[in-house]
C-alpha cells in the first residue's frame, strides 16, 4: 500500500509523536541509570542504553521532519523502527529473553529505510 504525499490523515503527527518519544527516551534513560545500574549485569546494561541511545537519535529525527511537509512517509517508518530495535533490546535487557537479539536487527533494517526514504522524499521537494 503506497501512502498518498497529499492525504494529511494518512501521515503520522510527526513533530509530537518525536516529541513523545524523545520524553519517553528520556524517562527510560533516567531509569536505566538508577533504577537498573545495580539489578542489570553491565552487558545488559548496555544493551538497555543502546536502546535509548537510537530511541533519541530517531526522535531527534522524527522531530525535524515534523518540520517538513513533504515528510509524510518516513517519520512512520522511523517509529516502526525505533519500536523494534530500542523495544526488543529494552526487552532483552529486562528479561535476559536473548532470542530477541535475532529480531533487533528489522528494526535497524526499518531505521535505514527510513532515514533513506528522508533523503529521497526532501530530493523530490525541490
Amino acid at each position: 500500500m503506497r501512502l498518498s504525499r497529499s492525504a494529511p490523515s494518512a501521515a503520522l503527527p510527526a513533530f509530537p509523536t518525536g516529541a513523545i518519544l524523545a520524553a519517553l527516551g528520556v524517562a527510560l534513560g533516567a531509569f536505566a541509570a538508577h533504577a537498573l545500574k545495580a539489578r542489570l549485569t553491565p552487558e545488559l546494561l548496555t544493551n538497555f542504553e543502546t536502546g535509548v541511545r537510537y530511541q533519541m537519535y530517531t526522535a531527534l529525527a522524527v522531530l525535524v521532519l515534523g518540520t517538513r511537509p513533504e515528510q509524510r512517509r518516513a517519520p512512520a517508518l522511523l517509529l516502526a523502527g525505533a519500536v523494534i530495535f530500542s523495544g526488543t533490546l529494552y526487552i532483552l535487557a529486562l528479561t535476559g529473553v536473548k532470542w530477541l537479539g535475532a529480531v533487533t536487527p528489522i528494526g535497524g533494517v526499518l531505521l535505514i529505510a527510513g532515514f533513506v526514504l528522508a533523503a529521497l522524499d526532501a530530493r523530490h521537494s525541490g
